[in-house]
């Protein structure tokens, strides 16, 4: 018996980019049979890098390779009618169907959740778009840097002598397919019970709003602040910093006043530590934390960041080393978890890839096969499971279906 809990469901994607493939990502690695559906031209994904050596090649994106593991691929025309009709084929078979389209795609298809769940009364279909299928800005079109101010992170993010920022590599698009495949199982336990499926709305706006904006939310309810953008200083009381040191940087993120007064004999109790301008941690925060940084970056900068973070365990403070991307790969505690493992691609070659955001302890996360290229399992699906002839799966390739 498979050890993976989705072993034997049938989910079908329908999107590109980040969003639905982050969500059928996650399923796919815990043992759900993932059929992604391109169209003709393959998912945006594929054009966007990082590329090897930085030569763009639609087989080869990283981006594209590390959301896709674990997929069958194939591609299908929904604009012919002869796709529509072989989707619906492929939806009578499914449990879940992810799509990140504009909304009203799928409907001006002909191929909304009305129509779908005529076919499959048990599907569960989900639909991740900025604004959602309601409300006012439902039609609205946006981008990463939209949804993330709408969201409410931006008004904290950056100097706050210029324009808000966003937060870095599309993270919306990553926690809205998160979202998503936490909809897909609760709909999925909800559908045990009633036999039903049911369609899953969701905003990448409200997950920014609901996940991350609520402390400032809480910051304008009761202290009144509107302006609290504050560069590389964090929103919080001090110390919410990230500190140079001797080989690279710290994050130290201490609001308890008891982890800043052990932070303080880390520090060996300095005097400048016993005047009331540094007991005050909100006036730190907010009015001079350039200047006790100036006090503090001196030690910091005579230490590494495994002995800073050394010394601040034993005193349980809260600070961790800020790792770059090789020093993450080949760390001692990533390796004893096995947490990244190598395929082999046929155009990309062995490249490692990162295994999912969580383990179970008695199920397992697994890499089996490498990213689909464009329209690899055609044949596999449309003949071997929807009993397409190789004659008819040819007629479809000529008229521009497949």
């Amino acid at each position: 018996m498979s050890t993976r809990p989705f072993a034997g469901l049938k989910v079908i994607e329908y999107g590109e980019y980040i969003s639905a493939p982050y969500c059928t990502r996650l399923l796919a690695g815990l043992g759900a049979d993932v059929i992604k559906v391109e169209k003709a031209g393959g998912d945006e994904a594929r054009v966007n890098g990082p590329f090897p050596k930085d030569i763009p090649h639609p087989e080869k994106s990283g981006l594209y390779l590390s959301l896709n593991a674990n997929k069958k691929g194939v591609t299908l025309n929904l604009e012919k009618p002869q796709g529509k009709d072989v989707f619906k084929k492929l939806i009578a078979n499914a449990d879940v169907l992810v799509e990140n389209n504009i909304r009203g795609y799928m409907d001006g298809l002909g191929l909304g959740y009305d129509v779908l769940k005529a076919i499959n009364p048990k599907l569960v279909m989900v639909s991740i778009t900025p604004f959602g299928q309601t409300g006012p800005y439902k039609d609205w079109k946006a981008y990463h840097i939209n949804s993330c101010g709408a969201g409410g992170m931006s008004i904290g993010t950056g100097d706050p002598a210029r324009e808000p920022l966003t937060m870095p590599l599309s993270q919306g698009g990553y926690e809205a397919g998160l979202s998503a495949a936490t909809g897909i199982l609760a709909a999925l336990l909800a559908r045990e019970k009633t036999g039903k499926g049911q369609f899953i709305d969701i905003s990448e706006v409200e997950v920014w709003a609901t996940t991350h904006a609520g402390q400032y939310v809480l910051t304008f309810l009761y202290r009144g602040i509107t302006g609290i953008r504050r560069g590389t200083h964090g929103p919080q009381v001090y110390p919410c910093e990230i500190f140079p040191c001797k080989d690279g940087y710290v994050s130290l993120i201490a609001p308890q006043i008891e982890q800043w007064l052990r932070f303080v004999e880390v520090l060996g109790t300095p005097e400048w530590t016993k005047e009331p301008r540094y007991r005050n941690r909100r006036a730190m925060a907010e009015d001079y934390p350039d200047e006790v940084n100036a006090l503090i970056i001196p030690w910091m900068m005579a230490r590494t960041k495994e002995e800073i973070m050394k010394l601040c365990q034993d005193k349980r403070v809260p600070c961790v080393p800020i790792y770059d991307i090789a020093e993450v790969v080949n760390h001692r505690q990533i390796k004893a978890m096995d947490f990244f493992v190598e395929l082999d691609h046929p155009a990309a070659g062995k490249l490692k890839y990162a295994k999912g955001p969580c383990t179970f302890e008695k199920t397992d996360w697994q890499w089996q096969t490498s990213a689909p290229l464009l329209g690899q399992d055609n044949e596999k699906v449309y003949c071997e499971q929807l009993g397409y002839t190789q004659k008819e799966l040819a007629g479809l390739k000529k008229s521009g279906v497949i």
